[in-house]
């Protein structure tokens, strides 16, 4: 990558996070409703467990399949009243839903029995369960408790890397690099701007460049 390109974007990340927020707040009409669900959400558990309906399936249907579940159970004790085939039923289509209602089930009782029913603040502890990994343990940080984490998913790998602020082949590598370059004060709202962002201009295939507001700042322009 030149070296160029990446300080001058460096320079610029100000600007950007600015303009993606302008645009975020502007734009209501284009947000995807589990986003501002998880945006709004301000519980650990409710982020925790949504989080895990969304891992490979599409918003629209984990949207739905979240409030059905959640108008039986929002905590961890009331979550381990439900049978593994009733949370099944609940969550269903969402990818994987059996499984993930073994899962489900699982930590919530783990959280009952060893955490007092309170979901640990750090993600040395959250990725100890089962099927957690660090972009839901990031998220669970920067959505649950509001403390400062980079949750790193496609969009946010895609597009940090399609910018050219950062160079790498894997999330959990984009994350590491972030976490080197991005100042803090960025880190929470990070992952909702760039997948806004990326659900509607800058998508995998034929991103939209001509309607960018941050196309003169990317790499991929140049």
């Amino acid at each position: 990558m030149n070296s160029f390109l990446c300080y001058y974007f460096s320079m610029d990340i100000d600007k950007i996070i600015k303009i993606l927020q302008y645009e975020f707040d502007e734009h209501k009409e284009l947000h995807s409703e589990f986003v501002d669900f998880m945006e709004n959400a301000k519980n650990p558990y409710i982020v925790l467990t949504c989080c895990i309906l969304s891992l490979r399936t599409n918003d629209k249907t984990t949207i739905k399949s979240a409030k059905r579940m959640l108008s039986r159970a929002k905590t961890p004790a009331e979550m381990i009243k439900l049978t593994q085939d009733e949370l099944a039923e609940l969550i269903y289509p969402v990818g994987f839903y059996r499984n993930k209602a073994d899962q489900i089930i699982e930590l919530s009782k783990l959280l009952v029995e060893k955490y007092n029913s309170k979901v640990p603040d750090t993600i040395e502890e959250l990725v100890k369960f089962r099927g957690v990994g660090r972009k839901t343990a990031n998220l669970v940080l920067t959505k649950g408790f509001n403390k400062p984490a980079i949750c790193v998913d496609v969009h946010v790998h895609r597009i940090s890397n399609r910018f050219g602020y950062v160079k790498t082949k894997t999330p959990d590598e984009t994350e590491m690099a972030l976490r080197k370059i991005l100042p803090k004060k960025y880190w929470i709202n990070y992952n909702t701007l760039l997948v806004n962002h990326g659900q509607n201009i800058c998508k995998p295939q034929k991103p939209n460049c001509s309607v960018c507001p941050v196309s003169k700042y990317c790499n991929k322009c140049f």
